[in-house]
C-alpha cells in the first residue's frame, strides 16, 4: 500500500463543474412553472399545478378583480415618480400592500382594497424593477418579507417572476433576495400556509415552492450560486441552536445540492465543519459531568431514538426537541439537558450524513464513489484532523473507506502521508498517526496484508528517525521526538488489536482449541520483532513517553504471547523523571527540572485513538458491522487471575530480573 498519490488540497474545491460566471439568462429562457410540483401520473405530461386538488380556475390567465392592471401600473408609476421627488404618500401606500399592518398606508378599507389586488401590484412592480434602487430598499424589503409561500399558485408564479426581474435588473439586490429565501431553511411555519382568503397549503408544498424559486433564480443567474453559498454560511444555525433547526437546515441543503451541484462540495464542507464543532462541544460537556450521568444520558437518548418522531412533522409547528427530563439524575438538570440535547443533535445530523453519502457509494467502483471519497479526504485533512477532540464525525470516513479495498488503501495512505510529512506541525502528524493506528486496528474490513504493510511503513520511518537522533539523544523527550513516540504508540496499539495478522501464518490458531498455540513459540512476520526491539530499547525510550495504559496492555500481551518481555525496562523507567529531559527554549539545551511541580503526565502522550467505540445510539447502526471490538487474548484472563493471587511473587521476579533485558525476547 502506497500513500495516496493525490493529497487533499488545503482549500476545498468543488468536484463538480462550477456555474459559468457573468451570465444572466432571459426570463423566457427559464422554466419556473415546471418545477412547482411533481405530476400526479408520471406517464402523463406534467401540468403546472401545486396540488392535484386545486381547482382548475387557478391555472387560468390572471384577471384582476377590482382595479384593472393598467390602473395599478399607473398608480405604481406615479408613486415611484413622486417618491423620487421627495413626496412619499403614494409610495407608502403601495408599500403598505405588502406589509403586515396598515401603518403608513392610509385607512383600513383602502389598505384592504389594495391587498385584494396584491397580484396586480406585484405584476406592476415587475414592470418597474429597473427603478427599484437603494432609495426604494424599504419597498423591496416589504415585498421580500410578505407571506408568499402560502398564497395561491398564480400569486406565487408572478411573485417569483418579480424576483427574477429584480435580480436581473438590479443585481445588487441578489444577496438580499437569496438571504430572505435561505431564512426559510430552518423550517417553514404552518401558519404561513394558512392565510385568510386563501386555501390552506401544507408545509411540503411550501417547501416545493421555495426550492422552485431558488432553482429558477440560479438558472436565471448561474453566478448567483456563489452568493447563495455565502448566505447559506451566514445563516447556518449556531452550535447551540436546536436539533430541529439543524436537521431542517441540513435537509434543505441536501435538496439544494440536487439543483446546485456546483456548490455541493462547499455545502458538504460547511456541514462537516459545523458538525465537528458540535462534536467538540458535546465532548467538552460530557467530560464536565460524572461518568454515570454521561452513561444515563446516552441510555435515555437510546430510549428516545426508539420512539423518535420526525422533527419536520406537518401536523405540528412545535420545535421542541425530544429531551427527556433528567432532573432525577443530577442536581444540575439544566446542564444535563444541554448535554443530552447536543448528543441527540449530533446523532441526528450524522444519521443524515450517513444516509446522504450511502447513495454515492452504492457502487464503490464508480466514478461518483471515487470523487466523493476524494472530497471526504479533503474534509478530513482540512477540517477533521486539525480539530482536537473530534469524537464521532470521523466515522464517516471509517465507514465509507471500508466499502472497497482501494478506499481502505487510499484512507490509510493519506494518513501515512500526513503523518510523515515534515511540513506539517507535530500535533497534526501525531494526530494522523493516531488515526492511522485506530483505523487499521478497528476496521473490520481492513485486510491482514494492509495491517502488515502499514506496520512496515511505520517501522521503516521509525528506523530513520532513530538513526538520525539516537547519537545525540540524552533521554526521552516528547517535545523533541513527538512524532517518533506517536508512531511507536501506533505500533503498540496495532499490535494489541491485530497481533493475529502479524503472525507468519494463521494456521497455528485453532478455533476449536483457542489456547493450543500457547504451548509453542509463534512465528512472526519477518522484521516485526526486530522493529520492536530496535525501537523500544533505543535511547529515545518510547515506553516511558507513550501512554501508560497502552504500554501496560502491550507488555501484558507481548509477554503472554512469548513475543517480548519488557517488564524489567518498565521497572527501570519508573526511576526516570521525564522533566529532566525537557528542552530549554529552542536551542536543544537540557534543563534539570529537579522537583518540578509538573507531573509526568505532562510529558507523556495521551491515549487518544479517534475510532474508539462509537456511542451515538441512532447512527451507531451504520458502523456496527465495520467495527472490531476488543477481543480478549486466549488464556490471558486465567493468567491474570493467577497473577492477582500471586502478585507479590511477581514483583519479586521483576526486581531480580536481568537488568540487561534488551535481548530477552523469547528468541
Amino acid at each position: 500500500m502506497a500513500p495516496s498519490s493525490a493529497m487533499p488540497s488545503k482549500s476545498t474545491k468543488p468536484l463538480l463543474q462550477k456555474a459559468t460566471s457573468g451570465i444572466i439568462r432571459k426570463l423566457s429562457d427559464t422554466d419556473f412553472g415546471s418545477d412547482l410540483s411533481v405530476p400526479v401520473n408520471p406517464s402523463k405530461r406534467a401540468r403546472v399545478t401545486f396540488n392535484p386538488n386545486v381547482e382548475e380556475k387557478v391555472l387560468m390567465e390572471y384577471t384582476p378583480q377590482g382595479k384593472s392592471l393598467d390602473v395599478v401600473r399607473a398608480e405604481v408609476r406615479r408613486a415611484l415618480e413622486s417618491h423620487a421627488r421627495g413626496d412619499n404618500e403614494a409610495y407608502y401606500g403601495v408599500k403598505a400592500v405588502f406589509s403586515n399592518s396598515s401603518e403608513d398606508g392610509g385607512g383600513v378599507d383602502e389598505v384592504a382594497d389594495r391587498r385584494a389586488n396584491i397580484k396586480s401590484y406585484v405584476i406592476a412592480l415587475t414592470s418597474f424593477t429597473s427603478s427599484l434602487d437603494k432609495s426604494t430598499g424599504d419597498m423591496v424589503d416589504s415585498m421580500l418579507n410578505c407571506e408568499w409561500l402560502g398564497r395561491d399558485e398564480m400569486f406565487v408564479k408572478v411573485y417569483v417572476h418579480f424576483l427574477g426581474s429584480l435580480v436581473t435588473a438590479q443585481g445588487g439586490f441578489m444577496p438580499l433576495v437569496l438571504e430572505n429565501l435561505v431564512e426559510n431553511f430552518y423550517g417553514i411555519r404552518l401558519s404561513s400556509g394558512r392565510l385568510p382568503g386563501y386555501p390552506d397549503v401544507d408545509r411540503k408544498q411550501m417547501n416545493v415552492r421555495l426550492h422552485a424559486a431558488l432553482k429558477y433564480l440560479l438558472r436565471l443567474v448561474p453566478a448567483a450560486s456563489g452568493i447563495l453559498m455565502r448566505m447559506i454560511n451566514r445563516r447556518y444555525p449556531d452550535t447551540e441552536d436546536s436539533k430541529s433547526d439543524h436537521v431542517n437546515y441540513i435537509h434543505t441543503l441536501v435538496k439544494v445540492m440536487e439543483y446546485a451541484p456546483e456548490i455541493k462540495s462547499e455545502i458538504l464542507a460547511l456541514i462537516t465543519d459545523k458538525v465537528v464543532k458540535i462534536d467538540v462541544a458535546m465532548q467538552v460537556r460530557l467530560e464536565d459531568i460524572d461518568d454515570d450521568i454521561a452513561v444515563a444520558v446516552i441510555d435515555a437518548i437510546a430510549m428516545n431514538s426508539a420512539a423518535a418522531v420526525e422533527v419536520n412533522n406537518d401536523d405540528s409547528d412545535s420545535d421542541v426537541d425530544s429531551v427527556t427530563s433528567m432532573e432525577d439524575l443530577h442536581h444540575d438538570a439544566k446542564r444535563v439537558k444541554q448535554v443530552q440535547g447536543n448528543v441527540e443533535k449530533m446523532d441526528a445530523i450524522l444519521d443524515i450524513l450517513f444516509t446522504l453519502y450511502t447513495d454515492a457509494f452504492s457502487d464503490p467502483s464508480s466514478i461518483e464513489a471515487a470523487s466523493t471519497f476524494d472530497m471526504m479526504l479533503s474534509h478530513f485533512a482540512n477540517i477533521i484532523l486539525p480539530t482536537y477532540r473530534s469524537r464521532h464525525t470521523q466515522f464517516l470516513l471509517f465507514h465509507f473507506a471500508q466499502k472497497a479495498d482501494y478506499l481502505v488503501d487510499q484512507f490509510a495512505g493519506t494518513c501515512v502521508q500526513l503523518a510523515f510529512e515534515p511540513s506539517r506541525s507535530a500535533p497534526l502528524r501525531q494526530s494522523a498517526a493516531a488515526y492511522l493506528a485506530s483505523f487499521v486496528s478497528r476496521g473490520k474490513h481492513v485486510e491482514g496484508h494492509v495491517v502488515r504493510t502499514v506496520f512496515e511503513l511505520i517501522g521503516n520511518n521509525l528506523g530513520h528517525i532513530r538513526v538520525e537522533n539516537e547519537l545525540t539523544c540524552h533521554g526521552p523527550d516528547l517535545r523533541r521526538y513527538g512524532t517518533f513516540y506517536a508512531m511507536t504508540q501506533a505500533l503498540l496499539y496495532i499490535f494489541c488489536f491485530r497481533w493475529r495478522d502479524l503472525l507468519a501464518s494463521s494456521d497455528v490458531l485453532d478455533e476449536d482449541d483457542p489456547i493450543a498455540f500457547l504451548s509453542q513459540d509463534l512465528e512472526w512476520t519477518s522484521g516485526i520483532k526486530e522493529t520492536f526491539r530496535n525501537v523500544i530499547y533505543s535511547r529515545l525510550n518510547p515506553l516511558k513517553v507513550c501512554s501508560p495504559p497502552i504500554v501496560a496492555e502491550f507488555a501484558k500481551i507481548a509477554h503472554h504471547l512469548r513475543f517480548m518481555y519488557v517488564y524489567p525496562l518498565l521497572e527501570t523507567n519508573k526511576r526516570i523523571r521525564l522533566s529532566q529531559f525537557s528542552i530549554l527554549g529552542g536551542n536543544g539545551a537540557l534543563r534539570n527540572a529537579g522537583n518540578s511541580a509538573n507531573g509526568e503526565g505532562l510529558h507523556q502522550l495521551e491515549a487518544h485513538f479517534p475510532f474508539d467505540p462509537y456511542q451515538l445510539p441512532l447512527s451507531k447502526r451504520w458502523v456496527d458491522d465495520d467495527y472490531v471490538q476488543w477481543q480478549s487474548i486466549p488464556g490471558l484472563e486465567e493468567e491474570e487471575e493467577e497473577d492477582d493471587d500471586d502478585s507479590e511473587d511477581e514483583e519479586d521476579e521483576v526486581k531480580v530480573a536481568d537488568e540487561d533485558s534488551s535481548t530477552d525476547d523469547y528468541d
